[in-house]
């Protein structure tokens, strides 16, 4: 898999708990818990629209 760099600006407090999540071993990264989350919206939207296709092929 091909990974694309892309920059991205958060408030200071959510870097300092992304930072505090990796200090506590439960992520090895930043980058992998910011992966983690994108994931995770990920699945969650898709699964998301994978539902309303479902339903709208069921109104035809």
């Amino acid at each position: 898999m091909t990974m694309k760099r892309i920059t991205i600006r958060l408030p200071e407090q959510q870097v300092d708990l992304l930072e505090q999540m990796v200090e506590d071993g439960e992520f090895p990264t930043v980058s992998e818990a910011v992966r983690d989350a994108v994931r995770g919206l990920i699945e969650r939207r898709g699964n998301r629209m994978l539902r309303d296709k479902d339903q709208v092929s069921f109104k035809l």
